[in-house]
């Protein structure tokens, strides 16, 4: 059998693990599992990730990146900060509706990681990267259509991100079209205002 170097390996034994979990759940998802998947050696799955948390981390990076490339060619070239953000959330529903799998598997490796402390790093990683490419986002769709963020765009995309995972989670667990659909058009509206500073934000008590 011809040789396959690791760089070789590794994309085909994240695709293996996606699917395999995709079908099986996370929990499932045990080197030897993987391996079984693609027809090859448990020790090749240590050798190319380490161990099983390394490949969990590559999984969710793949996914991540996946979601994120479909949404940042969907932002329209000349548009206003609104229409923007608007084609940018569709473009993002898309996925769920077309990709409910994916967004399952992510959510699924996200309480995962929750538990594993040997996955704690690599979850923050994730989350600041998705947190920093929705902030890249929705800043260049205010330089773009002159647009002054009245909060620090982090918190914007803070925002955003709840909301979505919110719908996303609703989508998944109990799926109504016409529902999601208000609560997406109210969701959009609601960043819009807060981004133009039109949005009246409520005393909450905490502490």
């Amino acid at each position: 059998m011809a040789h396959v170097s690791a760089a070789e390996r590794r994309p085909q034994l994240i695709k293996a693990a996606i699917d395999f979990m995709t079908r099986e759940g996370v929990a499932a998802g045990s080197t030897r599992a993987i391996a079984a998947e693609l027809g090859v050696a448990q020790a090749t799955v240590h050798y190319t990730f380490g161990t099983k948390e390394g490949l969990y981390r590559a999984v969710m990076e793949q996914l991540t990146q996946d979601l994120v490339a479909q949404v940042e060619g969907a932002a329209p070239a000349d548009g206003g900060f609104e229409e923007t953000v608007s084609a940018l959330a569709a473009a993002l529903w898309r996925t769920v509706r077309e990709q409910p799998a994916s967004h399952q598997l992510l959510t699924e490796l996200t309480m995962f990681a929750l538990r594993s402390p040997a996955l704690s790093e690599a979850l923050e990683t994730h989350y600041r990267g998705v947190t920093e490419v929705t902030a890249k986002l929705i800043t260049e769709a205010s330089e773009r259509g002159g647009q002054p963020l009245a909060q620090p765009v982090e918190t914007i995309a803070r925002f955003f991100l709840a909301g979505f995972d919110g719908l996303t989670m609703q989508h998944l667990s109990l799926p109504d079209d016409e529902a999601e659909h208000t609560c997406l058009q109210a969701f959009v509206s609601a960043v819009v205002a807060m981004a133009g500073g039109r949005l009246e934000l409520v005393p909450v008590p905490v502490g």
